[in-house]
């Protein structure tokens, strides 16, 4: 058995913690400032970025604009556009860098803006009704693309008015799938990308359609972004990444990369009509020769390899950078001399920052330990934003060796925190493969702790050295427990194969690796109490719950089982994103394999149940739909084991609003201390 102690990860967190220093709680989780969305001056004077406040009595967060001088040694930064009830939102930097461009819902509805890097007056630029989803400002400063929900085909921003009878009635009528994705009911409208002229007097007028006759969402729904575009650099071409709807959008991973034209005198070409997998993060080099992107083989599968691409736009013809490295490219930033590229991958329950050689392929790790996202590549070095399981996110520079941190901006919050310590360690799996996973102790605990084992979702996730706000071990360690996370097969950033050994294998090998991997956590580590353990997950760790719960019966004191799969069959019927569900049951639907579907069934154990369990689940979580939470609750109560259902009216598949967050953490606690108090 190999271990690695990860006390370096603390080199992420302010100075050493003061004598007088205290747990950490999830209100000092929900008091932490968030920082996102960096930017960076063309000359790498400036940088701006968007960060978050919790609202405790709106029960919302709220954002406003910071920027740093990254030419001045031992800057501080300082607020840019920051009015009191107002979101300021999605920076971007003008190509002279003297204005920022954001989005902003001053007055109630939301528009582009711009403010002087300086600070000067802001102005509003838009003025187009009906709300929109985001912006991006073509590099030649001269026109803005905008993505906004309309009704498929519209010709402009202009909102097209639809007369319904008064005596209608409510009732929404649906003749194809989607009815209904992640958390809302579908009204037929997509997000669509229109252009318009900037000028002096701003961005005035509906703009034009540029999409053409297609259907579909660009960007993507439900989590696509400004990655997900991208501009030429002579501003004359729009490449975006959009699925083409139709019966089988819900069986489709099939994204494609197009090239339109920004006056919408031409329809999009299709880039990639060759793959029948997802091609996605279109991102145009600095000269405006080449787009690189990712590429996954497998039609049907959302978790494939991302493999990074160049194309020639000149000559269309495109190279398979990674091809050779069996890591999944994540995100993509172009160095400004074109030779490199700064990608972002999963790596043994790490996220480091990678350099790409833009001619040979060749892979570089720039960073170590840590979770690296947000990645600004400036001519004074690349920063980029970092956390770990004991930090949240900061800014860091990158010239050498070694990042050097830009900011803190939490410092003051948690100076009187002292943050648990992390330990790695290794084992022997199933399959005989090597499974990494994680210990946390209490920071300044004496004696043996009550365990927390985490079982992470996805099914193709990992537990890994990054900070969370919905599932915070420090949170868990600050309350007193010891959390132990294990990478089961399924997990990411251990090569491909790893990750698809739990498709059709969802109760069998990580199952096996989660109980080898309990046992090896409470063999090595004596402050563990091995007798004295509860279990929690959501998602797929919320399956694995209800599975526990069949296969493990006698091995936990109690189980917290958030949004988890209860029943496949009830599963492959009531969710949204079809290919996953069927993907991960051998490729086939339900009636054409429903032995795939029972094999790894909970509900088919619902006799051997004896475990306190709480359950919890979302009225909007249309993923794994609260149904699913329902149903295992009742076969709690018809068996008698003792069992709590949190419902959340306003949550989907995560809890994202503060003071719900707060409830779940008083509630999965307060379930926990129940059960394991001595």
């Amino acid at each position: 058995m190999k271990m690695i102690l990860s006390a370096s990860v603390l080199a992420l967190t302010a100075a050493a913690a003061p004598a007088a220093a205290r747990q950490l709680t999830i209100d000092d989780v929900i008091a932490l400032s968030r920082v996102s969305s960096p930017v960076a001056s063309p000359d790498g004077r400036w940088l701006v970025w968007q960060q978050r406040e919790a609202d405790l009595d709106a029960n919302k967060g709220r954002f406003d604009l910071w920027r740093l001088d990254l030419a001045t040694k031992g800057a501080t930064p300082e607020k840019l556009a920051a009015e009191a009830a107002v979101n300021e939102t999605a920076p971007q930097i003008s190509a002279d860098g003297r204005t920022v461009y954001y989005q902003s819902d001053k007055g109630g509805d939301d528009a582009v803006w711009s403010i002087g890097v300086d600070g000067s007056a802001p102005k509003k630029l838009t003025a187009f009704r009906g709300g929109f989803g985001g912006f991006k400002v073509a590099p030649t400063d001269d026109k803005m693309l905008v993505w906004a929900d309309r009704k498929p085909g519209a010709p402009s921003l202009e909102p097209i008015m639809v007369e319904k009878d008064a005596g209608a009635g409510e009732g929404r009528t649906y003749e194809q799938l989607f009815v209904r994705h992640w958390d809302s009911w579908s009204n037929g409208d997509r997000s669509q990308l229109f252009v318009l002229p900037l000028g002096p007097e701003g961005a005035t007028g509906n703009g034009v359609a540029i999409g053409g006759a297609l259907i579909g969402d660009a960007p993507s729904k439900p989590f696509g972004g400004a990655e997900e575009v991208d501009w030429s650099r002579d501003g004359k071409t729009v490449y975006f990444a959009l699925r083409e709807a139709g019966r089988i959008e819900p069986l489709s991973t099939n994204l494609d990369i197009f090239a339109a034209a920004a006056d919408g005198s031409t329809a999009p070409v299709n880039l990639t009509d060759a793959n029948d997998g997802t091609d996605n993060l279109p991102t145009v080099s600095p000269d405006g020769r080449f787009l690189a992107y990712f590429a996954m083989a497998r039609a049907g599968f959302e978790a494939d390899r991302q493999v990074l691409m160049v194309r020639d736009l000149a000559s269309g013809q495109t190279r398979a950078l990674t091809q050779g490295w069996d890591r999944s490219v994540a995100s993509i930033a172009w160095a400004a001399n074109g030779k490199t590229l700064y990608v972002t991958a999963d790596d043994t329950q790490e996220t480091p920052v990678f350099a790409v050689d833009a001619a040979s392929g060749k892979v570089t790790r720039l960073t170590q330990q840590g979770h690296v996202s947000g990645v600004v590549p400036t001519p004074k070095g690349l920063v980029f934003a970092m956390n770990s399981l004991t930090a949240p996110d900061d800014f860091y520079r990158l010239t050498g060796e070694k990042p050097v941190r830009l900011t803190s901006v939490n410092a003051a919050k948690l100076a009187d925190i002292d943050m648990p310590v992390v330990t790695r360690f290794s084992f022997t799996g199933a399959n005989n493969d090597t499974v990494w996973g994680y210990a946390v102790k209490p920071a300044g605990s004496t004696g043996k702790v009550p365990i927390a084992y985490m079982v992470h979702g996805g099914p193709q996730g990992s537990s890994n050295n990054s900070w969370s706000y919905r599932w915070n071990p420090a949170v868990f360690a600050g309350a007193g427990y010891g959390p132990v996370a294990v990478d089961f097969h399924g997990s990411t950033g251990y090569g491909q194969a790893f990750t698809d050994a739990i498709s059709n294998n969802w109760g069998g090998w990580p199952l096996e690796d989660l109980q080898k991997g309990l046992k090896a956590a409470t063999d090595t580590f004596g402050w563990l109490d091995g007798d004295n353990a509860c279990a929690l997950g959501a998602s797929y760790g919320g399956y694995m719950m209800n599975w526990f719960e069949g296969q493990w019966p006698d091995r936990f004191k109690c189980i917290v089982q958030h949004d988890g799969v209860f029943d496949s069959r009830a599963m492959a019927y009531e969710t949204e994103e079809l290919w996953f569900d069927e993907w991960e049951h051998g490729g086939k639907a339900y009636y054409e394999d429903p032995a795939a579907f029972e094999k790894w069934n909970p509900v088919n154990f619902v006799d051997k149940w004896k475990t306190p369990m709480l359950v919890i689940t979302g009225e909007k979580d249309f993923r794994i739909p609260y149904t699913q939470g329902i149903a295992a609750f009742t076969a709690l109560q018809r068996r008698g084991v003792p069992s709590r259902l949190l419902v959340n009216p306003n949550e989907n598949h995560w809890v994202l609003k503060p003071n719900n967050s707060r409830q779940w953490y008083r509630e999965v606690l307060g379930w926990m201390g129940t059960y394991t108090a001595k």
